[in-house]
């Protein structure tokens, strides 16, 4: 449960990806296991860390492929970051809700703001594309925190995939980048990574126009009553 600023109710937490129960059980792990030392907040720097580490190795495999490695780890180091925050305060019982609500979905969108950049200053995507992935990222996070204002619930996977299988996808495309090297990823006339980001891109745009769809349905129907 979290609670967002200016909102007195408790948000309910919805996760259903693939995932989520064996990731959960990793990161209870992981929590039981930091020393006093490690703090929420620091896990949070630490995932902004990583991400800046995926920028740079996207925009450095300009110059070389090997600095895709470098992407590879900074995704690790996002994921235990990002994910181990909320998790440690949780664990602990120092939760801050609306703090952790208002810094842990900010940095969330400049982490994704940097490594959308970067996919698109790299040579294996075309900017265009990339962002046209970011703005569908946007709209789903306007998606969630409308529906979480309206409905009290924080949805955070739709379906069956979550940040983290989003996460291993990029990873994917990006040790594919690393085998493919740039220019050779056309099948046929179609580059092949432009057309993953923008499938991406499309599935997101996609999600965000059905679920929007379903609340305001949902909505209309609660309110006649």
């Amino acid at each position: 449960m979290t609670t967002p600023p200016g909102d007195g109710a408790a948000l309910t937490r919805i996760q259903a990806n693939w995932l989520a129960r064996h990731e959960r059980r990793l990161l209870i792990w992981l929590c039981s296991k930091m020393p006093a030392s490690v703090t929420p907040d620091k896990l949070t720097a630490l995932g902004m860390v990583g991400a800046l580490l995926v920028f740079v190795g996207y925009v450095a495999s300009n110059l070389s492929t090997a600095w895709l490695l470098l992407t590879l780890a900074g995704y690790a180091v996002q994921w235990f970051g990002d994910s181990m925050d909320g998790s440690l305060a949780r664990f602990r019982k120092i939760e801050r809700p609306s703090y952790g609500y208002f810094i842990d979905h900010s940095c969330d969108g400049l982490a994704n703001l940097m490594i959308v950049a970067g996919i698109g200053l790299s040579p294996f995507v075309t900017m265009d594309i990339a962002m046209v992935a970011l703005a569908g990222y946007l709209l789903m996070s306007v998606h969630a925190f409308l529906s979480a204002r309206v409905t009290g619930e924080l949805r955070l996977s739709y379906v069956a995939a979550g940040p983290t299988e989003l996460r291993l996808m990029l990873i994917a495309m990006t040790v594919a980048m690393l085998i493919v090297g740039p220019g050779r990823d056309h099948i046929g006339p179609v580059p092949a990574f432009d057309t993953f980001v923008g499938a991406i891109a499309a599935i997101l745009i996609t999600l965000f126009v059905v679920q929007t769809a379903i609340i305001g349905r949902r909505l209309a129907v609660l309110e006649k009553r």
